[in-house]
């Protein structure tokens, strides 16, 4: 697997997203995309980072930017959290986990002494050549949402 560095091209996929369908990055071919990577809906963290997203939507749309949710959470799972929280962003659903580890973002964990797999809060902007312009890893929400539109202004 080849290490994804700032620069190098975006790994593809293709996921189911919510509401039904799909979501590419091929279909995104010439808009900026802000890839964001959460361990699991409504949970704080993950609910406040959405909901800090969304908050910004229409200023990302202006920036020329598709914003992207990304865990390993079930499509009808994502369906809900969007429901209860009036969620304005794309999320997609990476059951099998494969974008997560092209991504490397799914990473060993550990809570309370006890190891486990899970998501690496991380969040990748790629510009509209499908390049990546910007890594964030080991996110703390608070004002992230911001910093990553302001980076996106500037693409």
């Amino acid at each position: 697997m080849s290490e994804v560095l700032e620069g190098s091209a975006a790994p593809l996929f293709d996921l189911p997203r919510d509401g039904g369908g799909n979501v590419s990055l091929a279909d995104m071919a010439g808009k900026k995309v802000v890839l964001y990577f959460y361990p699991k809906d409504d949970t704080s963290g993950c609910t406040a980072e959405a909901i800090d997203f969304t908050a910004l939507a229409d200023e990302f749309a202006q920036a020329g930017t598709v914003v992207i949710g990304m865990s390993p959470d079930p499509v009808k799972k994502h369906d809900k959290f969007i429901a209860k929280h009036d969620l304005g962003v794309i999320l997609a659903s990476d059951e099998e986990k494969s974008v997560l580890e092209a991504y490397d973002v799914w990473k060993e964990k550990s809570m309370y002494g006890r190891k486990y797999m899970g998501v690496e809060r991380s969040t990748f902007l790629i510009d509209g050549e499908g390049r990546i312009a910007r890594i964030w890893r080991k996110v703390k929400v608070p004002g992230h949402a911001q910093a990553v539109l302001d980076a996106a202004k500037q693409l």
